[in-house]
């Protein structure tokens, strides 16, 4: 059943001409199904960040822990605020690199916090307020964005837990090309433990898996799990999609041999043809790369995008779709669509086609 209609700031308004189906449904499946090939006991930390890639944080996040996931994973203090009340406020983990300036703010929040660096060590312990804060220490094993040097973990640790305002609650590190590259991604792992065996204190809960590595080494799960890409079901044989892309036909009309089709003139007709125009465009998140690139369907059938695609429309060659009409459906993901297909035809990732999706789609849920 499809709930009321949203839009991603939460104000109803009148039907939308572009919206998007978050199958919440969907979400609880893949949660529950995540974990079958994974150690007992492993915990599953639902990746919610970026609104729920899109999606929307709140309702992922509460289908994800309905469904069994044990907690959170955000990147801003201002997204875990959000998501605080939905659990014990140190399940939730502000994953994000914060400049030191920023981590009084992190500590504010209540919630568990990664940290990488004696700087931001001091700062987390100066601004935690009441009881302990709950840190996880971040390890770079290779990544080269965040995280201390392993060498210098076992020292970190120790004056974590040696602080009476902090908590060694967790030691991460994040894997760098786990889908496609298994002997760095095993070196990477192998650098983790041998860090972590010269620890001198426990470590909290040790976790390092992204989605890749969940699905291609769940020999590396350790203690918990961060899937983000395969709690949408994006990737991950027997994971279901989570979300929908579909706006409304506009406009149908004939365009005859050698006229042209939007900014630009990048696309002109090659013969006599029905062009469809779409009520949607890159405000909402299709990417102005995929100009002339891939298709969309209308009808359950398949239609090339043609033209420039513009700030709140596309075109489509709808030739071969009989009986087109102002007030039809077409989907952008779904439908045989996969936001992988939308990502290569845009030239980027499935991640950036979902985070893109923007503020004026409105978010239907369905449970």
């Amino acid at each position: 059943m499809i709930g009321a209609d949203r839009t991603a700031a939460g104000i109803d308004g009148p039907a939308p001409q572009r919206w998007a189906e978050i199958d919440l449904g969907a979400i609880k499946h893949n949660v529950r199904a995540l974990p079958a090939g994974l150690p007992r006991g492993c915990r599953l930390i639902a990746v919610v960040k970026a609104d729920g890639y899109g999606h929307g944080a709140e309702p992922v996040a509460r289908s994800a822990l309905e469904a069994g996931a044990w907690g959170l994973g955000v990147s801003t203090p201002e997204e875990a605020l959000q998501m605080r009340h939905l659990c014990d406020p140190e399940q939730v983990l502000v994953m994000g690199g914060l400049a030191p300036s920023r981590c009084a703010a992190a500590a504010a929040v209540g919630c568990a916090v990664m940290c990488s660096s004696a700087e931001m060590l001091e700062v987390l312990e100066a601004g935690a307020d009441g009881r302990r804060l709950a840190v996880h220490l971040k390890v770079d094993t290779g990544m080269g964005r965040l995280g201390c040097l392993p060498e210098q973990a076992p020292a970190l640790a120790s004056r974590i837990a040696a602080s009476p305002r902090l908590r060694l609650a967790g030691t991460m590190t994040h894997f760098a090309s786990a889908e496609d590259d298994p002997e760095f991604t095993r070196l990477q792992f192998d650098r983790f433990l041998a860090a972590l065996d010269r620890f001198a204190v426990e470590p909290g809960i040790r976790h390092a898996s992204n989605s890749a590595a969940v699905l291609r080494h769940p020999d590396m799960a350790l203690d918990a799990v961060r899937p983000g890409l395969a709690t949408y079901g994006f990737v991950g044989e027997g994971l279901r999609p989570s979300l929908a892309l579909r706006a409304l036909v506009t406009r149908v009309q004939d365009v005859p041999a050698g006229q042209s089709i939007g900014y630009g003139r990048t696309w002109v007709a090659a013969r006599t043809c029905r062009v469809a125009t779409v009520a949607i465009g890159y405000e909402d998140g299709v990417m102005r790369s995929r100009s002339n690139r891939g298709w969309v369907a209308i009808d359950g059938q398949r239609a090339p995008l043609v033209g420039r695609v513009s700030m709140d429309a596309i075109t489509v060659d709808v030739s071969d779709v009989p009986g087109v009409r102002p007030g039809q459906v077409a989907t952008l993901i779904g439908d045989g669509i996969s936001a992988a297909d939308v990502g290569e035809w845009s030239g980027t990732i499935a991640h950036e086609v979902l985070t893109a999706i923007g503020n004026r789609v409105a978010r239907r849920y369905l449970e």
